[in-house]
């Protein structure tokens, strides 16, 4: 595990960028799966500003989870990276794999598990992501994998239809297999609100935290955590 903290957001978003360009820098290709959320957003325009002219032609961006609404819609992890990231910079159009949240939400969790199968090369049965970009909301969920469907984590699909505990709201979310199999993994955290459950996940000896997030765990990757002082604050104690 390798903690990357910064003193802002801003400069989250800037060791993050640097981290991403590099890890492509001797890649022909790089497959990533996205994330939405603020701190992705704040990424996302500093890639589209610092690293315009990048040969983004190498870039593969999937999603590793999206709610179900259409593309169109504010909710929309896709629409937030359009807006943010894809506008802005030249990618091809087919370099794009976006889950369709407006589909049937389980028939979409089976098309984008065979578009993962078929795009993406298989280590140990499993599609293998070159980077999966995590973040953590304040009650330690991770991708659309929430407490209270902690099972879904070690669910044998690839994808898997999720259901926001508060709202209601159904996403479509990659699965532990998937993202314990990339070759990195990094999460994206940043604010006060993350502290607790960024301490009881690092510092914790307890096996059975009901967190999502701390199930990420790489079976051979590396695991990364990018993030601000005010999350970081809990580590030190």
């Amino acid at each position: 595990m390798k903690l990357h903290i910064s003193k802002t957001k801003q400069e989250v978003a800037q060791e993050f960028a640097d981290f991403l360009i590099d890890l492509a820098s001797d890649k022909q290709s790089i497959t990533v799966a996205l994330s939405g959320g603020s701190t992705p957003k704040i990424v996302f325009d500093h890639l589209a500003t610092e690293y315009k002219h990048t040969d983004w032609s190498k870039f593969h961006f999937y999603w590793g989870d999206e709610r179900c609404v259409p593309p169109t819609d504010n909710d929309s992890n896709y629409k937030m990276t359009v807006d943010y990231l894809l506008s802005k910079i030249e990618i091809p159009s087919e370099n794009i794999h976006r889950i369709l949240g407006d589909n049937i939400p389980e028939a979409e969790a089976l098309r984008y598990s065979k578009e993962l199968e078929k795009n993406l090369p298989l280590e140990n049965e499993v599609p293998q992501f070159d980077l999966v970009i995590l973040g953590m909301g304040d009650d330690g969920h991770t991708a659309s994998i929430f407490p209270h469907e902690m099972e879904l984590w070690d669910a044998t699909e690839f994808c898997v239809v999720a259901t926001h505990p508060e709202s209601g709201q159904q996403r479509i979310s990659v699965t532990g297999d998937v993202i314990n199999n990339a070759k990195a993994v990094a999460f994206l955290v940043t604010g006060a609100s993350k502290k607790d459950k960024i301490d009881a996940i690092l510092n914790s000896q307890n096996d059975d935290l009901e967190y999502p997030a701390s199930l990420v765990s790489p079976l051979s990757g590396e695991l990364h955590w990018f993030m601000d002082e005010e999350a970081a604050q809990g580590i030190y104690k």
